[in-house]
């Protein structure tokens, strides 16, 4: 283990404590580690001061956090052959820096976009950085093979991203899932230098619309690491209110969706009509829906007191018996329980090998949660959440979050039964962080775990910003759901997962 530094989570240490690896000790440590149930939180690269590429990876195994690195060659053999668990950030490496993952054994774009150190593109004449569609899919060969496409540009409102299904009859072979189309470059504008610190929230909160509390808090803690910000009880409890507010209108509109997929309509009106009253306690607290604001370096931007409080617990007092009245409804229908069974499964080695997080991973069998593992502001003080239906299909995926809405509605009034105020703190623009550092930070959003990386060079100015949104793990396990299904369960698989195109499309 000396080869691999214990840390905490949303802890800061020096960057000189973290072990600079041979690339063969650093292959086996990691290899050795995820053959023995550990997990990867963050592995990604970064150019030190001396124009020095290097590697950096967090490991989970059970409750403890491990950090190490390596420096990185133009070509280093691949770990993903040996373990799936780093097929995507092999991939985002290559893209993003030129450096090839010799075997990889699907070596594609993520994102679509020239390196940040203009090195000649590894990916050959088959990519294009400008025609994000000019890569060569998975082709399936045989008379009875068609192929199905799907997207970018969808019917309704939502983000573009290209499903490809290769079919025997209705029969899915593989779903190739390909993002991109809307990069935006958020690690590049939290990594610009010269802005003043108080616009980075901003940037946070807005890497994915449905999880800015859960993107925000991650960055306020990381920075709250590097600055030596303390932060008021009441405000971490206000913290993780919202965070929960959050997962139960995410969860609340989702199986709404799920029962207009299976032709239920009376639990999409009602879920629909509840969660509006969800988000408008978000607004409650912070002036607007979805929390934005809220959250801030050193505590909460807007004060909310005993009737903010009021408010919020009358609401959910109101509100829940008649969320488990629709439940009960949704989950005792036979019609459907008959499409939602035996339906998308991912069995639990698949999820593990792919290292499959939140709800999705839990309802596959994977115990992991950040608010148990590691927990952060208010989570130390109340009861962990747990599930009964373990089985990986769209009912397994659905009953969780079902027992995450009760679960975090008895956390809502505990914790706002306690007689704590949190006042407004001042924002100011900036902060002195610590130089040479490094943080790392996790939380259980409402997709799952949520993680910002954060390295400050000798000046204490942001070196890297690395974002890990749960959807980055788990849009494979989506296409894995796929396979040997029909084609015509693909909206039912799609909603059961609901992940971010714009949490992936960094």
């Amino acid at each position: 283990m000396d080869k691999l530094l214990q840390i905490q989570n949303g802890q800061a240490v020096s960057r000189s404590d973290i072990p600079d690896l041979n690339f063969h000790d650093f292959r086996k440590t990691l290899l050795n580690e995820t053959r023995n149930n550990g997990f990867i939180v963050q592995f990604f690269a970064y150019e030190n001061e001396q124009d020095i590429l290097k590697l950096v990876t967090v490991i989970r195994s059970g409750h403890k956090l491990y950090v190490t690195g390596c420096s990185l060659a133009e070509e280093y053999p691949s770990l993903t052959p040996e373990c799936e668990k780093f097929h995507m950030f092999e991939r985002e490496i290559a893209e993003q820096f030129g450096v090839r993952p010799k075997d990889h054994p699907w070596l594609k774009m993520v994102r679509y976009h020239e390196n940040y150190r203009g090195k000649e593109d590894i990916f050959g004449n088959d990519y294009s950085v400008d025609i994000p569609g000019n890569y060569p899919y998975f082709a399936v060969e045989g008379d009875s093979i068609h192929e199905v496409a799907v997207g970018p540009v969808h019917a309704g409102i939502i983000e573009p991203g290209h499903f490809r299904f290769q079919c025997a009859g209705e029969e899915v072979l593989n779903l190739e899932i390909q993002l991109g189309y809307q990069h935006r470059g958020a690690e590049k504008l939290l990594e610009q230098k010269g802005q003043p610190l108080n616009r980075l929230p901003i940037i946070a909160e807005s890497i994915a619309g449905d999880t800015a509390i859960g993107h925000g808090l991650c960055h306020s803690q990381a920075i709250e690491a590097l600055a030596g910000l303390e932060v008021a009880e009441g405000s971490k409890i206000i913290r993780s209110v919202a965070l929960e507010l959050e997962r139960i209108a995410n969860h609340i509109g989702d199986l709404g969706a799920l029962s207009g997929d299976v032709a239920f309509t009376p639990p999409l009106n009602y879920f629909g009509r509840i969660r509006g009253e969800f988000l408008n306690l978000s607004l409650t607290m912070a002036g607007n829906r979805f929390g934005k604001g809220l959250v801030r370096p050193g505590g909460v931007s807007f004060p909310v007191l005993a009737e903010h409080r009021k408010i919020i617990c009358d609401k959910i007092a109101d509100e829940t018996p008649g969320i488990a009245n629709v439940c009960d409804l949704l989950f005792s229908a036979h019609t459907v329980l008959a499409r939602f069974e035996h339906t998308g499964t991912v069995p639990l080695n698949i999820a593990d090998r792919l290292g499959l997080v939140g709800y999705s991973g839990r309802a596959s069998g994977l115990s992991y949660d950040a608010r148990v593992a590691y927990p952060t502001e208010a989570y130390a003080m109340v009861e962990a959440n747990t599930n009964a239906r373990t089985t990986g299909d769209v009912c397994s995926r659905a009953t969780v979050r079902r027992e995450e809405i009760m679960h975090s509605l008895r956390t809502i009034t505990e914790l706002l039964a306690r007689d704590i105020d949190a006042e407004a703190i001042p924002v100011p623009s900036s902060h002195s962080l610590v130089p040479d550092s490094f943080v790392v930070t996790i939380n259980e959003a409402w997709r799952g775990e949520v993680s910002h990386c954060l390295l400050t060079d000798r000046d204490g100015t942001i070196l890297r910003y690395k974002i890990k949104d749960p959807s980055f793990h788990n849009w494979t396990g989506l296409a894995m759901s796929l396979r040997n299904q029909g084609i015509s369960d693909f909206p039912l698989c799609n909603k059961s997962f609901n992940l971010s195109y714009c949490g992936f499309d960094l």
